[in-house]
């Protein structure tokens, strides 16, 4: 089976049910910090454990947190919202139920537009986001045939945030993905780390012929990369149309990635809320929300991503695409926005978005770093874009002289002055180089003045072989037409 396959008469359809942790500094219903990368089981409470007798408390920041990406989303606030127990048994839930939010969620009805592949825009309604607490974690590295839980996690805050099923392909679910986890930094409300399990996903996921019914879903539960996700998507996608067109039937099922193998395997039935035996949470008052508290967070809402785009494309004369990458990050973002007040303003926008897009952020990927954290600061790029703009250097020797800033912090102008990378712009220079290389190659200069124009590509590398990549290209391109010819 291949995606051949499914474009011939069958349609993929996608939810996604996102957590992310939010960034408090203790748990949703206690005082225990939240802290990542504390030793197992030093950071869980009397109230994290379950302990009869013990209250939990609600935490006003989380609260917050909730009411600011609802309305960054244009979703509904709940003025009334209700906390509900999800029972269930896990290793690693040590109360035997989950603090949750049922039918009264924080928040409702919202939407995000995502950008697909052809350029086209597409609105995915979000369902709702919801409040409830972690559960712990089962380890099982290193401890032979026996299981660990570190249960540091239990309790933190999670915002679950469920999407309608309006995703028709892996590809689109990577993409809302990346704009829910792009909306949270900017916010400020969850760290997006992946890697430590603070932004992740379940994917549910089922397939149906063109005009039928929606089909029998599958949840993939846990991913925690981009690239996890699109390939555990796609891998469902192909089991479950070769089991229909086998004659088989979908199971409803909880499934697990394995990303070793590239494959789902199921992990236990995918159980319904009447499984959960919900009912709200006799320790817990319903959250009434003030219009006064809401106006007071909608009045700490940073620019949001889109509008950020937007303002590029019209302040900075950005593509849409150029734009849409710088602001993918929030410090990103800033950082090229500094850079551009400290080249000189619009003039360097360009130049500054092509820099800020290529080598400094290959640098970052390359050497595993964040912005902020970056070796080379806004003024120093722009000090290096302002070289270049003056025809101190050209953008290829910019290139030798980024990573020598990058390694030592140096300026551009005293890595240029060390390295004697001053680019050549006297004319009688560069026309001494040219003169020299004809008369070295007398066989190709004879070519090129019968006809063979493609030997110009030759002339320009010879001359700037000839000067050690110092001279000015746009002088020489025009130096080598006029000595060229016949």
């Amino acid at each position: 089976m291949n995606q051949q396959s499914v474009d011939a008469g069958w349609e993929v359809v996608i939810g996604l049910e996102i957590h992310a942790q939010l960034a408090t500094r203790s748990k949703i219903f206690s005082s225990s910090p939240t802290a990542y990368g504390a030793a197992p089981n030093s950071q869980a409470n009397l109230v994290d454990l379950g302990y009869p007798g013990v209250l939990p408390v609600l935490n006003r920041e989380a609260v917050r947190m909730a009411v600011k990406f609802g309305l960054a989303t244009g979703s509904t606030i709940a003025r009334r919202s209700v906390f509900a127990r999800k029972n269930y048994f896990y290793p690693d839930l040590p109360k035997g139920y989950q603090i949750s939010q049922y039918e009264l969620p924080i928040v409702a009805k919202g939407a995000l537009d995502i950008l697909l592949e052809d350029g086209s825009i597409k609105t995915i309604g979000i369902t709702r986001a919801h409040l409830e607490e972690d559960a712990g974690k089962s380890t099982h590295e290193g401890l032979g045939a026996a299981s660990g839980i570190d249960l540091n996690r239990a309790g933190t805050p999670l915002l679950e945030i469920v999407s309608e099923p309006d995703l028709r392909g892996a590809k689109e679910a990577v993409a809302y993905l990346k704009k829910i986890h792009t909306l949270v930094r900017y916010l400020e409300i969850c760290d997006g780390n992946m890697q430590e399990g603070s932004f992740r996903c379940d994917a549910n996921v089922s397939v149906r012929r063109f005009g039928a019914e929606l089909g029998t879903r599958c949840e993939i539960k846990n991913v925690n990369s981009f690239r996890y996700v699109e390939k555990a998507i796609n891998y469902e996608v192909v089991r479950q149309i070769d089991v229909l067109e086998g004659g088989g039937k979908i199971v409803q099922e909880t499934r697990l990635y394995d990303s070793a193998k590239d494959e789902t395997r199921p992990m236990r039935s995918k159980e319904e809320a009447n499984d959960y035996r919900y009912f709200p949470d006799p320790d817990l008052l319903p959250v009434e929300l003030a219009e006064d508290f809401i106006e007071t967070v909608r009045a700490t809402l940073p620019e949001l991503p889109d509008e950020k785009a937007d303002r590029f494309c019209s302040a900075y004369g950005l593509s849409r695409y150029d734009a849409l990458v710088l602001t993918s990050g929030r410090d990103l973002a800033d950082y090229y926005e500094s850079v551009v007040r400290a080249a000189g303003g619009i003039p360097a926008a360009k130049l500054a978005a092509n820099w800020v897009m290529g080598d400094f952020s290959g640098a970052l990927n390359r050497d595993n770093l964040e912005v902020a954290t970056a070796r080379v600061s806004t003024d120093l790029l722009a000090g290096l874009l302002a070289r270049i703009q003056d025809d101190t250097i050209s953008g290829k020797i910019a290139k030798e002289v980024f990573e020598s800033m990058w390694a030592d912090g140096a300026s551009a102008d005293a890595v240029i002055e060390a390295k004697g990378l001053k680019q050549i712009t006297d004319t009688g220079a560069i026309e001494a180089a040219i003169e020299a290389v004809m008369a070295a190659n007398p066989g190709q200069l004879a070519e090129y003045r019968s006809g063979k124009d493609r030997l110009f590509g030759f002339f320009v590398g010879q001359t700037m072989k000839a000067t050690a990549g110092k001279a000015n290209p746009a002088q020489l391109n025009d130096l080598l037409k006029r000595m060229l010819a016949p």
